[in-house]
């Protein structure tokens, strides 16, 4: 009979296994296949890697189940077989262990973001570790190892899962990058003392660097906690060598290193990507000899780490803001990238823009296929050359939590205040039909992390030693299909940190005013509301909003008006009359108004803005 996992990690240092994916593509199977379903359609090539691992000299055999949670099977098709694949997993491991080696539960990322940098609840999310969790403490196994994590939050969500339905052991192990920070900004020390009372048996790191980084960050984690630590680096960084990853680290290096690592405080060790058996039957040998000193370790008191600094006010981050709060009535300008990289029409329109008193032009996210000039580019030079604020509209769109971070520090760097926050537009094909739509983290987490700029953090909750200043703007669709969700998600923006609201285009005001009233407390919204208004220029146009732009519902009267109109100067009059009544009804519901300038005529938006007058003093809220 095994004697209980934390008993024998006491008495000496236990040999994990390497890396199942490794092995699995080095016999041939491509990394688009589902790795965790071989455990029912090749069971014999799974129980083959664990033998391997098994005859090399390893204790611990993590169970083929990395990626056997909910979401990432459900990207396979394979979501509907999560506890079978679970199950088959500690099977196949448990039948090359028999009674002598350990099985571990692997369990991995959920591949999705939860709040507050993506859409999925902390209870959701713990949920779905629940699930796998329960699935492999069914099928035996003699622990469980969250691994390869990179978010602090969702970690703990594991623990806490893992804690609901087992009292096995828990070891949880953070990845990191190069400066030993999680990929959150979060330093060794910090995340292992929030691991350490979070109530992880064991503490460790695995996978993105190689022994040498590892130990780095093991001697910070060390003086944190008088856990055990664990440690399976890669068998260092990869090289591709005719279209394969090529790990270069070899089986004596690795040995040396976990030598080292022992000295550190680990009582767990293997190895992660790149690693083979040969790897691990170095790493027996080198460990062999070694037995836990007694006496407890010395683990140093926790710096006192800065508080959240205290956000600018609203008003003081940009004229816009301060517009707002003094109920000026905003009137903004929409403003589309140019192809290409010559900003002079752009240029001209914002001077002239300027000199018609309009208070700023709004540059939303542009994810076409045509190549146009960044709007970030775009914004600054608006800025510098004509004095003009800027609105920007940022997509999180195909870009990482640490990607949109940098951008964002820099967008401040650059003196870029106003910033919208959007999911941004599907991808239009022109050429490019295998452009990325995946999301890191959606709108919402792109307001949370402006929100911790804003005090000082970095997405991580870690201070910067610095603070930005956005004005943090976010869309909302009061004529959305699904208005609840609608609303639910602006609620979450607004607790998120947003500081105003962009509504799209509304050609029924009762539309605009039913969502109000859903969103308003104490009879005014929780945020300033700027209306889209958007001239009509034809009646094809009119059609065209109407049946093939998500979220714009153009009435059976507007088009009727339009259709008399047809084409040419006499609709373009015609939907800038409509324009017209539609912001003098709005005038007395919002807070501001951003207007489009459809194929960039400037004039017409600035003539839907003159039936309101100009000047800031006539628009000022009664």
């Amino acid at each position: 009979m095994r004697e209980p996992f934390l008993n024998r990690m006491d008495k000496r240092v236990l040999v994990a296994d390497g890396a199942m994916g490794t092995m699995v593509y080095s016999r041939g199977i491509p990394f688009s296949r589902c790795f965790d379903e071989l455990n029912l359609s090749m069971p014999q090539l799974v129980k083959e890697i664990h033998l391997g691992y098994a005859k090399a000299g390893a204790e611990v055999l993590e169970t083929n189940t990395f990626g056997a949670n909910r979401p990432r099977l459900n990207k396979y098709g394979f979501a509907s077989q999560l506890r079978e694949i679970n199950l088959a997993g500690v099977r196949l491991a448990r039948e090359i262990a028999g009674d002598e080696l350990y099985v571990a539960g692997s369990v991995g990322p959920l591949g999705i973001r939860l709040e507050p940098l993506g859409p999925t609840s902390r209870e959701e999310g713990r949920a779905v570790f629940r699930e796998q969790i329960e699935a492999l403490a069914e099928g035996g196994v003699d622990l469980i190892v969250l691994e390869t994590m990179t978010d602090l939050e969702e970690t703990h969500q594991a623990i806490l899962a893992a804690r609901e339905v087992t009292k096995l052991p828990v070891v949880a192990q953070m990845t990191i990058q190069e400066d030993g920070n999680t990929l959150g900004g979060t330093p060794p020390e910090d995340f292992t003392r929030q691991l350490d009372q979070w109530g992880a048996d064991i503490i460790g790191l695995n996978c993105c660097l190689g022994p040498a980084g590892i130990l780095d960050a093991l001697e910070r984690m060390a003086k944190a906690t008088s856990k055990r630590l664990s440690a399976q680096p890669n068998a260092g960084m990869p090289r591709t060598v005719e279209g394969r990853s090529i790990y270069l680290c070899s089986p004596d290096y690795m040995a040396e290193y976990a030598r080292l690592f022992l000295e550190h405080g680990v009582r767990l060790v293997g190895g992660c990507c790149g690693t083979t058996p040969e790897h691990i039957r170095a790493i027996k040998k080198a460990v062999r000899s070694f037995s836990p000193q007694s006496g407890k370790i010395r683990v140093e008191a926790p710096e006192n780490s800065a508080p959240p600094a205290e956000p600018v006010s609203p008003e003081k981050r940009s004229r816009l803001g301060a517009k707002l709060a003094r109920a000026e009535f905003p009137i903004l300008v929409e403003m589309t990238s140019p192809k290409g990289c010559d900003a002079a029409r752009e240029i001209e329109g914002s001077q002239y823009l300027r000199d018609q008193q309009i208070d700023a032009v709004s540059i939303p996210s542009r994810s076409a296929g045509t190549a146009r000039m960044s709007g970030q580019a775009l914004a600054v030079l608006v800025q510098q050359r004509t004095g003009l604020e800027v609105v920007l509209h940022y997509s999180c769109r195909g870009r990482s939590v640490p990607t949109i971070q940098s951008d964002l520090l820099g967008a401040h760097a650059l003196g870029l205040a106003n910033i919208v926050a959007t999911a941004g537009d599907p991808a239009e094909f022109q050429g490019y039909t295998e452009t990325s739509v995946d999301f890191d983290v959606d709108s919402i987490g792109v307001v949370n992390i402006m929100n911790h700029l804003n005090q000082g953090l970095d997405a991580g909750g870690n201070p910067m030693g610095t603070q930005t200043s956005f004005l943090i703007g976010v869309r909302v669709n009061p004529a959305a299909l699904d208005l609840d969700q609608e609303i639910r998600r602006f609620e979450f923006k607004v607790e998120a940190g947003a500081n105003f609201a962009l509504a799209e285009p509304v050609f029924e005001t009762d539309q605009l005013v039913r969502f109000l009233k859903r969103i308003s407390v104490a009879g005014a919204p929780p945020v300033p509301i700027l209306a889209g208004i958007s001239p009509l220029t034809s009646y094809r146009n009119a059609e065209f909003l109407n049946n093939e732009v998500p979220g714009i519902s153009v009435p059976g009267a507007i088009l009727q008006r339009m259709r008399k109109a047809d084409t040419g100067d006499k609709a373009r009059a015609e939907g800038l009359k409509i324009a017209q009544e539609i912001l003098l009804e709005v005038r007395g519901l919002v807070q501001g108004v951003h207007i489009s300038a459809p194929f960039g005529r400037y004039a017409m938006a600035v003539d839907v803005a003159q039936a309101l007058g100009i000047s800031s003093s006539s628009r000022s809220a009664k």
